[in-house]
């Protein structure tokens, strides 16, 4: 061990000697990017593998029982490894990287570099409605951090490196390097500069590279766009916007919701039980919510959509257009609750295949419904795809990813401006109800997020704990005038704070209030503390965030506030020391 440390610190020191930071950035970049291409390629192809396994033999125009037993058996082996190899939640893949960055120093246990891949592989392999985006983002992210780490670089080119894995998941697992890193800038990066740009860069096309020769083409949908969109069809792409941000809506309330009533059983055998059935049901009705769906959009896409019926007990009723569609909307607010309870019962997947499932389908339901009328003809794979983008846009509050991804992955760059339409339409529609992504709700709700505004951004990584003030001399309520002289002799600050004999706040005494009367000897031992003590604006709770406690600063324009803990006073905050931590944060934040 001892010369293993040898060697490692005389190696790091060479680095340090011969290769420049800024070059070696640019190394560590394309080596995140490889391995987390390599963790592409594997994570696919296990879960494909699996997947094929278990469905290959099951009849076509039948219903099976095995759609309800599969998803139960995946969720319940998930939770076994997940409880006794993992020992930690490691589901909510992206959630856990944006809380990384803004509350663990950018910093990633080891071991999420392999068991997300293991659990997601389980989990959709045996049929759960998730998707593995969310779980190589975290594998590409937790790579970054880690090699970092072992190169003992610091809190900045971590959360740079964390962005190149997460760049790095998204170019490979799609074939999609614009997507990759237009992903980063929008859901994970907070302050990027034209210098972070190229290891962004470099991560997203290396990673393509390695994934590209080791699985070829059509690594998600193989569907080419050869025809221009309508300039006709705009209106109804603005139509299909606004269903999109309303569906993108629903999902995001319906999977908060669900995830919340399941996780809240506490037992978990009785937790993998329901969840377990209840998504076993869902999936024996309606089977191509099994695993991520993508076969399912690809059949849509394809002018295929009565496949949808297969493997069901509706197989013979296929050809009925009206039945399909029936069918089809089942499926659009079905998809959402077939997630969250498998997430929410103990599986370990993400959403971003789940919202694609979901947008695609609503792009056909749309579209059909449109042509339908008889008004007009539009092209169903085309609504198909902008429904994709819309959905996702305003699943993940990111329109520029959902656009730039579904031109990517089809080559359909002649249908930027419908997937322009579609997603900021659907991104203003659902941001006016829904201001976070599906990712950022939970952290925003405990006040642990990262945005791309700045002063919020460093506001998050300050620590309220870290700018309390303990030298300040309280008092008793009991003390007379004598007594607080006293202590104000010995203070050289000007608020005393007043407790009782349980340390409970009661109130304040301020120098300016007792300074007229501090002299006169007559009153020291007839004039009580709570004769001239005052109760604070408000006060601060340790656990409050630092934009909420900022808040409180502005609306009672004090400089000084008291600090509680469970009811008992512990010190108090200044905005004066707030804004000298600020000022060393913010340097440390943006400083290349």
């Amino acid at each position: 061990m001892s010369w293993w440390s040898n060697r490692y610190g005389e190696f790091l020191s060479w680095r340090v000697r011969h290769i420049k930071e800024r070059t070696f950035i640019l190394i560590l970049s394309l080596l995140v990017g490889i391995v987390t291409g390599l963790a592409g390629v594997f994570l696919k192809n296990s879960v494909h593998y699996t997947h094929q396994f278990f469905t290959e033999r099951l009849q076509v125009d039948s219903g099976s029982l095995l759609f309800f037993i599969y998803p139960f058996i995946g969720i319940w082996l998930t939770s076994l490894f997940v409880r006794y190899f993992v020992r930690e939640d490691i589901s909510h893949g992206v959630t856990k990287v944006l809380y990384a960055i803004s509350r663990q120093n950018s910093i990633i246990k080891p071991h999420n570099n392999y068991s997300s891949m293991i659990a997601s592989t389980i989990t959709i392999g045996f049929g759960g409605s998730v998707g593995t985006e969310a779980t190589i983002v975290l594998t590409g992210a937790s790579i970054g951090s880690n090699l970092a780490r072992f190169f003992r670089m610091n809190y900045k080119v971590m959360t740079l490196m964390i962005g190149c894995g997460a760049a790095g998941a998204i170019a490979g697992i799609f074939k999609a390097p614009i997507a990759g890193i237009v992903f980063t800038l929008e859901v994970l990066m907070l302050d990027l500069t034209m210098a972070s740009l190229v290891p962004l860069m470099i991560s997203a096309i290396s990673s393509y590279v390695i994934v590209y020769f080791l699985m070829g083409e059509g690594v998600v949908l193989e569907f080419a766009v050869h025809e221009h969109f309508a300039l006709a069809n705009v209106p109804y792409y603005i139509l299909l916007g606004v269903f999109c941000g309303l569906v993108s809506v629903y999902f995001i309330r319906t999977n908060i919701r669900i995830e919340k009533f399941i996780t809240g059983i506490k037992n978990q055998f009785k937790r993998i039980l329901i969840g377990g059935a209840l998504l076993g049901l869902l999936i024996y009705i309606f089977p191509p919510l099994y695993g991520e769906g993508y076969t399912s959009l690809e059949a849509l896409l394809t002018d295929n959509a009565d496949t949808l019926l297969n493997n069901t007990y509706f197989f013979d009723f296929r050809d009925y257009a009206w039945i399909v569609l029936v069918y089809v909307v089942g499926l659009v607010f079905i998809k959402v609750v077939a997630t969250a309870l498998t997430n929410g019962s103990g599986g370990v997947g993400g959403v971003f295949a789940p919202s694609l499932f979901t947008g695609g389908v609503t792009g056909f339901l749309i579209a059909s419904l449109i042509n339908m009328t008889g008004i007009v003809s539009v092209p169903v794979s085309y609504f198909v795809l902008a429904g994709m983008a819309g959905v996702m846009s305003g699943v993940m509050n990111s329109p520029l990813t959902a656009m730039f991804l579904i031109a990517e992955i089809t080559g359909g760059y002649s249908l930027l401006v419908p997937l322009m339409i579609t997603s900021i339409t659907s991104h203003l529609t659902g941001r006016g109800m829904e201001p976070y992504s599906i990712y950022a709700r939970r952290l925003a709700m405990k006040g642990d997020l990262i945005t791309h505004n700045k002063d919020k951004a460093v506001l998050t990584l300050m620590k309220l704990n870290k700018v309390i003030e303990t030298d300040l001399k309280t008092v008793s309520v009991d003390g007379t005038l004598g007594d607080l002289v006293k202590k104000v002799s010995r203070s050289s600050r000007n608020i005393f704070p007043v407790i009782d004999q349980n340390n409970a706040l009661l109130g304040i005494v301020l120098l300016d209030d007792i300074r007229k009367i501090m002299f006169n000897q007559d009153l020291y031992e007839t004039t009580f503390v709570r004769d001239f003590m005052t109760t604070p604006p408000t006060v601060v709770d340790v656990n409050d965030p630092m934009d909420l406690v900022m808040k409180k600063f502005e609306d009672t324009g004090a400089w000084n506030l008291p600090v509680i803990q469970d009811g008992k006073y512990i010190g108090f905050v200044s905005k004066a020391k707030i804004f000298n931590t600020y000022r060393r944060v913010l340097q440390h934040f943006s400083d290349e």
